[in-house]
C-alpha cells in the first residue's frame, strides 16, 4: 500500500508505524484507520516487534470530526464497526509484541488507540484524556474495555466522567500504562525496549499474551490448563532449546524467534 496518512519503516526486525498527520495532531480519519490496519497486518509478517507513534508534538488527538463533512453527519455506529474495530483488532491480535510510544497528547480515540498495544511507554511530557463526554459521547475505540482492566473501575469511571487530563506520570502510577521516559531520551529508550523484544523468543511472547489475556475470563483450573498447554508449545521451540543451552554455557542467548 502507498501510505499517505502514516509511515511504515522496518529495520532490524523492528517496525515503526508513525501516524503522520501532524497538522491536525494526527487525528484519525478514514484513510488513516485503513492504513493502520493494513500496516499492522503487513508488519507482523516481517518484524518481531512493532512500535506505533505520532509525528510532530502529538500522538493522536482522536477522531477527525471534520472527516466526511460535519460531525452531525457521522454515522458513529457504522464508523466504529467498519473502521475502528478492524484497526483495533489488527493491533490487539498482532502476532508479535506491540509498543505504543506516546510522544505527546493522546486524546479521545487516540488515547484508546494507544492502549490497544501490548505495552504503552509515554514521554514524561505526554498526557491522556478521555475527552468524549466533552462532546456528549461515551468512550469508544476500546476505552470501556481497556480502562477498567488497566486502572480499575473507580479511576476508569472518574477519567471517563470528568474527562480530566491524565499526565504520563499519573497514568503510570495508576497502572494505565507501563512506564514513562524523559522527553529528551524518550526515542532512544523506546528503541532499546523494542530491540530487546526484537531479539527475544517471539513464540513465547505470543503465548504469553494469550495467557495473560485469558486470565481475566478463566477460573484457576482453566488458567492452569491454559498455562500448561501454551508452555507445551513454547517447550517445542528452537528458542527454548537455545535458552537452556545458553544458560548452561553462561552466555547471552541468540533467539531466532521460532
Amino acid at each position: 500500500m502507498d501510505y499517505q496518512a502514516i509511515q511504515l519503516v522496518i529495520r532490524n526486525s523492528v517496525a515503526v508505524i508513525t501516524l503522520n498527520r501532524p497538522t491536525v495532531m494526527n487525528a484519525l480519519n478514514t484513510q488513516m484507520r485503513a492504513e493502520i490496519t493494513h500496516a499492522f497486518k503487513a508488519a507482523e509478517k516481517e518484524a518481531r516487534v512493532i512500535i506505533m507513534t505520532g509525528a510532530g508534538s502529538a500522538f493522536c488527538s482522536g477522531q477527525d470530526l471534520g472527516d466526511g463533512g460535519s460531525a452531525a453527519n457521522i454515522d458513529m455506529e457504522r464508523t466504529l464497526r467498519d473502521e475502528y474495530v478492524p484497526m483495533l483488532k489488527a493491533i490487539f491480535d498482532c502476532r508479535v509484541p506491540t509498543i505504543s510510544a506516546v510522544n505527546g497528547a493522546a486524546a479521545g480515540a487516540g488515547a484508546n488507540l494507544a492502549l490497544a498495544a501490548d505495552v504503552v511507554i509515554a514521554s514524561e511530557d505526554a498526557y491522556f484524556v478521555q475527552a468524549f463526554t466533552r462532546i456528549g459521547l461515551i468512550p469508544d475505540a476500546g476505552g470501556t474495555y481497556w480502562l477498567p482492566r488497566q486502572m480499575g473501575a473507580a479511576k476508569a469511571m472518574g477519567a471517563a466522567l470528568f474527562a480530566d487530563k491524565i499526565s504520563a506520570k499519573q497514568a503510570a502510577d495508576w497502572g494505565m500504562i507501563y512506564e514513562t521516559a524523559p522527553a529528551d531520551t524518550f526515542l532512544d529508550h523506546v528503541q532499546k525496549r523494542a530491540a530487546h523484544l526484537a531479539t527475544g523468543p517471539t513464540v513465547a511472547y505470543r503465548q504469553l499474551k494469550k495467557a495473560i489475556r485469558g486470565s481475566f475470563e478463566n477460573s484457576l483450573d482453566e488458567q492452569l490448563a491454559l498455562e500448561a498447554r501454551l508452555q507445551g508449545k513454547c517447550g517445542m521451540t528452537r528458542d527454548f532449546q537455545e535458552g537452556v543451552v545458553s544458560f548452561l554455557e553462561k552466555r547471552a542467548p541468540r533467539y531466532e524467534g521460532r
